[in-house]
């Protein structure tokens, strides 16, 4: 079939005086009327407050009334074993524009069709002691699980998540899907136990994370050796070098199968991506996920009831492109169009 005038005039009378907030597909108008305002304006994603995922900012006492979603940061790596940095891994991720607003697997834009916001760091005590750090991410995070709040937070290090933890599975353990590099399943170094690579081991001996409704997913690299840990309490582990044979659709399968229909948290170690995506980390190791597969691992666990989630161990200053704060926004996003469709997701308020 030929281009035609009467095509090109066909096309003319359908969409000539249309703005871009103007759609004939119903699905997508019902976005682009929470996006678009009259005239087809919408706001430049380059202007204005950074925030996480340009969420509308809330502070102060009433920070969390009438959410259902809180987006917080955690600015604090001394629980690093590698290179530092990840300290700034909120303001990278905050820097980042144009990550949705909409979602085009899922096709909903989350940010508006929940009621979520940005309030703010974690309100540290001090920069120097670790214990005291994590202590104040507990209590920042059961604030939250108090308010019926769910928390999805960007570090900052792997050891805040076990606090986080601490305040999700107080009532009861939780299950937990983790892509990274590494399990974090070691023991103490040095005499600290409560550094980034071992906060999973933390959260079961706790009593807080269910480790036989743990999936760890793209672990690699030569400290294979001291996570036997993982192994050892009947946690799932995927390493990088089986994902090609194994397909996405099966890891998909593995993880919803693990995880069940209980409560389960989302932890995303940016060092879960190759180098090559993500090369602004602590702890790099080559041979690790696309960032096109993590999209789709991430994507494939629509449904599944989590009560929270994380991105961390963006370490900016070693990644002059942005790129790893971008892919670590994108990862952010895709978790919290996860939490759209969670069962413990709070009803919203009228």
């Amino acid at each position: 079939m030929a281009w035609t005038e009467e095509k090109l005039a066909a096309l003319r009378k359908k969409f000539d005086g249309m703005t871009g907030g103007d759609l004939i597909n119903p699905d997508y108008q019902e976005i682009a009327e929470h996006i678009f305002s009259q005239g087809g304006n919408r706001p430049a994603p380059y202007a204005g407050f950074p925030t996480l995922l340009d969420a509308p900012a809330r502070s102060g006492d009433d920070a969390l009334e009438g959410l259902q979603v809180a987006l917080y940061g955690m600015p604090m790596d001394l629980g690093v074993t590698n290179r530092t940095g990840a300290r700034f891994g909120p303001r990278a991720i905050r820097a980042i524009e144009r990550v949705g607003p909409y979602n085009d697997f899922h096709h909903t834009a989350p940010l508006h069709q929940m009621a979520v916001a940005d309030i703010g760091d974690v309100p540290f005590r001090s920069r120097f002691e670790l214990h005291k750090s994590l202590e104040d991410i507990e209590t920042f995070v059961a604030r939250m699980v108090a308010a019926n709040v769910i928390p999805v937070g960007v570090g900052g290090d792997h050891s805040v998540t076990h606090p986080i933890m601490r305040a999700l599975g107080k009532d009861r353990p939780i299950g937990m899907v983790h892509i990274d590099a590494h399990c974090d399943t070691g023991g103490a170094y040095e005499g600290e136990k409560f550094h980034h690579g071992g906060p999973f081991r933390n959260a079961v001996m706790d009593g807080v994370l269910d480790p036989e409704r743990c999936i760890q997913i793209g672990i690699r690299g030569a400290a294979g050796y001291i996570w036997e840990f993982s192994e050892e309490a009947g946690m799932t582990v995927i390493e990088a070098k089986d994902i090609a044979a194994m397909g996405i659709d099966a890891i998909v399968a593995k993880a919803r199968a693990v995880i069940g229909d209980g409560p389960a948290y989302f932890t995303f170690d940016i060092d879960g991506l190759d180098p090559a995506f993500a090369p602004g980390t602590g702890t790099p190791e080559i041979g690790g996920l696309t960032t096109r597969e993590a999209m789709a691992i991430i994507r494939g666990l629509k449904g599944l009831n989590f009560i929270g989630g994380d991105v961390v161990e963006v370490a900016p200053s070693y990644d002059a492109t942005a790129n790893t704060a971008h892919a670590g926004a994108q990862m952010l996003f895709e978790i919290l169009s996860l939490i759209q469709f969670s069962p413990s997701l709070p009803k919203a308020e009228r």
